[in-house]
């Protein structure tokens, strides 16, 4: 049933959406008036499909369970006439017997005359001797009774009564009949001599079967037997069984209490009740299936069915037709509107139809021609501010460098030093050349490292050796396009801040490579490092210094998010007094050679 409702549900979804590309609105239309249709349709259905089917499976249940309850009644009779023949010559053993055996004879011939379902009783001593036994016959020398399994139980429980699983007797010689053993011992005294006997009834287990065999539980369903070990005890398809070609889940029916459940067993769901057979350990297992007992589940299932689909189908056709008659004017505006649904502003719409369409036209002509002008006004807009952002930043940086060369040179001539004068105009030289850079913001990481180099001999030379720097660059760095200006200020910052105030002789390390796929700067001193209060918001404070710590750190970090994206810029990692490092991460953006590092002093 379920299955059924599915498919008709996909094809249903099918021809919707089938629709739903012809005309959006007449969809909307079509689907709005279906799904509260086909939603109403399809829950009164299950509704009512549901409630009959549990209804229907749990009467099948308990029909069954009465079916059993029946069964484990006529079984437990027949168990305790067993019970009854054995309490009968338990209770003739005794010291007399041993004088007037005649007794014991009669009525042991007596009671197999009466019960022709049994076939043969006996009476064992504790050691296995075969003491009395009726009827009378051959014996089998070869059967040993102190070797068998009911034996040594009957001996271990003497108070309890042993049933033997279904076997082939083998008392006699020459007869071999299928028997279902009782088993249990008496004890009396003989001269003051306790004396322990064992009794035996053999009932024939045609009986047994015979009550079981007689069952209905549909065409295919069934009942079998299994002791507390699993072994089958009876089962109308016993053969097919052993051989393989049919399994039970007799684990599952040993691990229920007595009752009625459902499962699902190789494909097929079935009812298994379970009754516990009195005065024994054995289980009643019985198997119906429940397409079987429930015979108008299915019948009910098709009907439903039919109703659903005719239904649905006709509720469709009428929505179809009323949607199509209120959608058609919207049809052709529909046609026009695909053009500007794929990015096409540069339309202007014909202006027909009725009031309501010509309204729409207009209306729509005019958010058009507004979106096409509002979209060319923030692009220009955006470029602008990009543009203006971007040369404010830079217009905040190089008067900074200007002014601190310019005041290195002006102290070096008045001391009269002209040979740090001439290095440091050269220097300056290619600082500037690096800066403008023919206009260009991009230029390639050899440069940058270059420009680093240049600032850095300026400032050494300014700080009389107070410092000594050291680049590291990686080969396939070097290549790499990178915007300018990023080391500078962070070197700047490492002077006035880091080593300015240091009484020993300072030390700047930088560094480039590549690292997946990035391009990493690093700039590393020993000054005094950063407190951890100003450490947290030193990249979001605006400038409080006239030197490159307010400037440097967060006027690069802000051009490298503006010119990259926000996942990059800077890194600050300080400890006091032991110094500080920064790391300026930018995107990879051109493929440079490879080789080892390179040092440059």
């Amino acid at each position: 049933m379920k299955i059924r409702l599915r498919m008709i549900l996909k094809k249903l979804y099918g021809l919707l959406q089938t629709i739903f590309k012809v005309s959006s609105i007449q969809s909307v239309i079509t689907l709005s008036f279906t799904a509260v249709t086909v939603l109403s349709l399809i829950f009164v259905s299950l509704t009512l499909y549901g409630t009959f089917s549990d209804n229907a499976e749990k009467n099948a249940a308990a029909s069954t369970q009465q079916i059993m309850d029946q069964v484990n009644l006529n079984l437990n009779s027949y168990l305790k006439g067993m019970m009854e023949i054995s309490d009968l010559i338990r209770s003739n053993l005794n010291e007399k017997t041993f004088k007037n055996r005649d007794n014991l004879i009669n009525l042991l011939q007596v009671t197999s005359q009466i019960r022709k379902d049994i076939v043969a009783m006996a009476v064992y001593s504790d050691t296995g001797t075969l003491l009395f036994s009726s009827p009378s016959g051959s014996y089998n020398s070869n059967f040993h009774a102190a070797e068998q399994g009911w034996f040594k139980s009957t001996i271990q429980r003497p108070v309890d009564y042993i049933f033997v699983s279904p076997h082939v007797q083998r008392l006699y010689m020459n007869n071999r009949p299928w028997v279902v053993s009782l088993c249990r011992s008496v004890t009396f005294y003989e001269n003051n001599k306790p004396v322990t006997w064992i009794t035996m009834v053999d009932m024939n287990f045609s009986k047994i079967e015979q009550l079981c065999s007689q069952v209905s539980l549909g065409k295919r369903g069934y009942l079998y037997i299994v002791d507390q070990a699993g072994n089958i005890i009876y089962h109308p398809q016993q053969q097919i069984v052993y051989a393989g070609l049919k399994s039970e889940n007799i684990t599952e029916a040993l691990s229920r209490d007595p009752g009625s459940y459902f499962d699902d067993f190789q494909g097929e769901r079935r009812i298994m009740s379970v009754e516990k057979i009195n005065f024994t350990n054995w289980k009643m297992v019985g198997i119906s299936y429940v397409d079987e007992l429930v015979p108008n589940k299915r019948n009910l299932s098709n009907f439903v069915i039919y109703i659903l689909f005719f239904g649905i189908a006709f509720e469709i056709l009428a929505s179809m037709f009323i949607s199509s008659k209120i959608s058609q004017p919207i049809k052709r505006l529909e046609k026009q509107m695909k053009r500007v649904e794929n990015g096409d502003f540069d339309i202007n719409l014909e202006v027909y139809g009725e009031d309501e369409v010509k309204r729409l036209s207009k209306a729509f002509n005019l958010m058009v021609a507004r979106i096409r002008q509002l979209m060319n006004q923030i692009i220009s807009e955006q470029e602008a501010k990009r543009k203006s952002e971007f040369k404010a930043l830079q217009a905040q940086i190089n008067p900074h460098f200007l002014y601190n060369t310019l005041d290195s040179i002006v102290w070096m001539n008045e001391n009269r030093n002209y040979e740090g004068v001439t290095t440091m105009v050269s220097a300056l030289a290619k600082l500037f050349r690096v800066s403008i850079s023919k206009g260009s913001e991009i230029i390639n990481v050899s440069d940058e490292i270059g420009h680093a180099a240049s600032y850095l001999t300026i400032q050494k030379i300014r700080y009389k050796d107070k410092f000594d720097f050291h680049i590291e660059t990686q080969p396939e760095a070097l290549g790499q396009k990178t915007l300018k200006l990023l080391l500078q200020p962070i070197i700047e910052n490492a002077i006035y801040h880091g080593i300015n105030q240091l009484q020993e002789k300072g030390e700047i390390e930088i560094a480039v490579a590549v690292e997946e796929g990035n391009i990493v700067y690093r700039v590393t001193d020993n000054g005094y490092g950063i407190k951890p209060d100003l450490l947290s918001t030193i990249l979001d404070q605006e400038p409080t210094s006239t030197h490159g710590g307010g400037v440097g750190l967060k006027n690069v970090n802000e051009r490298i998010k503006l010119c990259y994206g926000s996942e990059y810029g800077l890194e600050i990692i300080s400890e006091l007094d032991e110094g500080t490092s920064v790391f300026i991460r930018i995107p990879l953006n051109d493929s440079g050679s490879g080789g080892r590092y390179e040092n440059i002093k």
